[in-house]
């Protein structure tokens, strides 16, 4: 079989699976390291030919980080597409099984059960200091933007999301009723959140964006591809990311 993968956490797991196995990816496919394969683009801009001139059997995409456009062309063409939708934890873990061993015919790799094992043993964060009544769980409430100029957060209805809140972390915009909202920085710094998540993709957040851009909260600053990636990462995803808001609740 040959595959290509639109989608670079698929990318990673594929790879990982079942090595030889792609033979074409895009040039956001960082994982794992030094893998060798045509590189057909971005996500958003695909070249399309490039991909109809490898051949594959399967291309594998999903409904957030690729265009519909791009992949009518490549039904069009008589290949097969394979869209995955992501929304929580127990969906990735679905589709990862859909994608590896009802697509690509694989057995179902280890590394996928010490993911689920790894996330229903997980521990969340330590209460905030003084609970409130809109978070009688005693949750933290983040604000996790994901862009700026302009801003942009996390949302409703989002993988992201659903791992923080799974770590004790509650997104104070996951009630809005977009998934990524432009929300200006001065309503960000009044949404009533304790702490900043600052991941490093889409938009590579640094040390200095925590305290220069909300000041007097607790920053996180978190792997991108720990918290919104889906395949082998999924299996340390836990680990690095509590890591990295325990630093941050050590501020308070």
């Amino acid at each position: 079989m040959r595959v290509v993968s639109l989608v670079p956490s698929l990318t990673e797991a594929v790879a990982v699976s079942a090595p030889g196995l792609l033979v074409g990816a895009t040039d956001w496919c960082s994982h794992p390291a030094g893998l060798d394969v045509v590189r057909i683009g971005g996500t958003k801009n695909p070249d399309v030919e490039w991909v109809k001139r490898l051949r594959p059997d399967l291309v594998i995409a999903n409904e957030e980080e690729n265009r519909e456009p791009d992949l009518a062309e490549l039904r069009a063409a008589g290949i097969e597409v394979l869209v995955t939708k992501v929304r929580e934890l127990e969906g990735a873990f679905r589709e990862l099984e859909r994608v590896l061993v009802a697509a690509c015919g694989l057995k179902r790799p280890r590394w996928l059960d010490e993911a689920e094992e790894a996330w229903s043993a997980v521990e969340p964060l330590d209460p905030p200091p003084n609970a409130t009544p809109d978070s009688p769980t005693g949750e933290w409430r983040a604000v996790v933007p994901v862009w700026r100029r302009p801003w942009m957060v996390l949302g409703r209805d989002t993988f992201a999301g659903d791992l923080l809140a799974r770590l004790g972390v509650r997104n104070v915009y996951a009630g809005h009723a977009e998934r990524y909202p432009r929300v200006p920085l001065d309503e960000l710094n009044g949404c009533g959140a304790q702490l900043a998540v600052l991941p490093d993709e889409p938009y590579l957040f640094s040390a200095d964006d925590g305290p220069e851009s909300f000041p007097g909260l607790p920053a996180a600053l978190v792997s991108g591809r720990h918290l919104t990636w889906y395949g082998p990462s999924l299996v340390e995803a836990p680990a690095v990311l509590s890591a990295a808001l325990r630093r941050a609740h050590r501020q308070m």
